[in-house]
């Protein structure tokens, strides 16, 4: 029997993304689908993200928490990023606020009651859906980690397939004994390629196989949209969509 699963993460606010990858969802037909954290901070309709992925929850999907979301909900700043213990920048907290304002207390309430990490048995498979890495929302598994750090991070799970994000970059890393499945962003993307990335892992008993796919949106209909905004720091937000690198 073959399992089929889909990963997307890091929406961030990007209902145009989110709504492109539901379309191709729609065509692929997976069995199951995961979206893994980070989905309304940045982008120009958290509201309208929130609303959208009630309706995939509806319909099945396993939907976790990410460390922005952690932000937004409860402007808990230094587990969102521990970098901010020596000061939030004004940059992030006026995204925060606003994106919370936004979503009103019923949306936040649905986002602050998100697990930060779920587990699915396909088959004798498990695969554990986490933001960042197994047991944390803001350690993620870099690309230029070290592999005693990666290691050490791996270990902290039984799953043989770990579904995350974080990094908005999309990689799969096959290590034999566990795949790491990062499907990157599907909403606000880091590796150049401005489109949504997402990933259909296919799991036929024991074999495992996983691939990147990507999803066009209008990413100039997204940028404006953030530009007309008005934020502190919406120009790089807008750029960063517009180009899918990481403008600062």
């Amino acid at each position: 029997m073959t399992v089929r699963v889909a990963i997307l993460s890091d929406v961030h606010g990007n209902l145009e993304a989110l709504t492109a990858v539901r379309a191709a969802l729609k065509k692929e037909r997976p069995d199951h689908v995961v979206i893994a954290g980070d989905h309304v901070l940045n982008g120009p309709d958290p509201s309208g993200v929130v609303d959208a992925l009630r309706d995939m929850e509806a319909s099945g999907a396993t939907i976790i928490q990410g460390n922005t979301d952690v932000a937004v909900a409860d402007f808990d700043y230094s587990a969102a990023n521990p970098s901010f213990s020596d000061g939030v920048p004004e940059i992030f907290r006026a995204a925060a606020e606003w994106a919370h304002d936004e979503l009103g207390d019923e949306r936040v309430a649905w986002l602050r009651r998100l697990p930060s990490e779920r587990r699915l048995m396909l088959d004798d498979t498990m695969l554990l859906a986490c933001h960042a890495s197994p047991g944390s929302q803001t350690q993620g598994f870099d690309m230029q980690l070290d592999p005693s750090v990666a290691f050490e991070r791996l270990s902290k799970t039984d799953a043989r397939l770990i579904a995350c994000g974080h990094t908005h970059l999309p990689e799969i890393r096959d290590l034999g004994w566990k795949m790491i499945i990062n499907d990157g962003s599907a909403g606000y993307v880091f590796d150049g390629d401005p489109t949504a990335s997402w990933a259909l892992v296919q799991v036929t008993g024991t074999e495992v196989s996983a691939e990147i796919m990507r999803t066009e949106f209008d990413t100039m209909a997204v940028a404006n949209a953030i530009s007309a905004r008005g934020l502190a720091g919406d120009v790089y937000r807008a750029a960063t969509v517009r180009t899918g690198k990481n403008v600062r």
